[in-house]
């Protein structure tokens, strides 16, 4: 599933094409949606927005698109009148006078109004946006801290949306990585300094993937790597899905365990354990 960088980088796209364009034509797939195509076209677009894994098109008017791309959901886009070959099912086309913008397989969507956003079950309960640029890492000391969170561990933490959006299954194992962490670990395990650590490897390394691409290793590291002829995918992660791997940072290996049937990488060698953390 993409996760916040990946779509934030998806709306850099359609943003380009998009924003303060008028909706000349419109296609919705879904039978429920059908009936906003009236409601839609002719609109402007005014700002496409991403809350986690959540896209918002917002049009000058009182109503949204919202989409969630789930597993299998893919936009694309394209100069009018191109279509991609695809075997996927199309369902939103949104076409201004030069370019379309097209999103293929997801279900989760909805037109809902300004007010319809604020009670969205997903969009009412989800924490703060990771790529937000006004989220500093003292405000995510303070998530970290938070009864609502703070016995939580981490492992687990790190995929609950209404902790942080747009954080994922790789995301996930590079921050606790960077952190220095044992997964198992709470919140309220960590002394203030390494709470400090987590909250900056949580900005650090989703902004690096955004801005990467994906990348989520170290630049140098994976500059040198890639000198070498090593593949994207061996140069892309620091920890995720190098399962018996040396780690970049201590050498030791790379294990994987599994929780809630969702992969978590991590290095038995640097990622401090409950004892470590307790006697430093």
């Amino acid at each position: 599933m993409p996760e916040g960088p990946e779509i934030r980088r998806a709306a850099d796209k359609i943003a380009a094409v998009l924003e303060n364009e008028v909706i000349e034509d419109l296609f919705l797939g879904l039978g429920r949606l059908k009936k906003f195509r009236r409601t839609l076209m002719g609109t402007r677009v005014r700002s496409i927005e991403t809350r986690g894994k959540a896209l918002l098109t917002h049009f000058n008017t009182d109503w949204t698109l919202y989409s969630h791309n789930q597993l299998y959901g893919v936009w694309h886009v394209v100069d009018r009148g191109q279509y991609p070959t695809t075997k996927r099912t199309l369902r939103v086309a949104l076409h201004t006078a030069r370019h379309s913008a097209l999103l293929y397989s997801a279900s989760d969507i909805w037109v809902l109004t300004n007010k319809q956003l604020t009670t969205h079950p997903f969009l009412s309960r989800i924490g703060p946006d990771i790529l937000d640029t006004s989220l500093t890492w003292r405000a995510l000391l303070s998530r970290l801290t938070d009864p609502r969170f703070k016995r939580r561990k981490l492992a687990t933490l790190y995929l609950d949306q209404q902790f942080l959006a747009g954080i994922g299954n790789y995301l996930r194992s590079e921050i606790i990585h960077d952190a220095g962490l044992d997964p198992t670990l709470r919140p309220i395990d960590l002394n203030r300094v390494q709470l400090g650590r987590l909250a900056r490897s949580t900005l650090t390394i989703s902004k690096r993937s955004y801005t990467s691409g994906g990348i989520t290793n170290k630049a140098g590291i994976a500059k040198k790597l890639k000198s070498q002829g090593k593949s994207r995918a061996a140069y892309r992660f620091a920890i995720f899905d190098r399962e018996g791997e040396c780690c970049y940072r201590c050498g030791g290996s790379v294990i994987r365990s599994t929780l809630n049937s969702r992969r978590l990488y991590s290095c038995a060698q640097c990622q401090t354990s409950l004892f470590e953390t307790q006697s430093g």
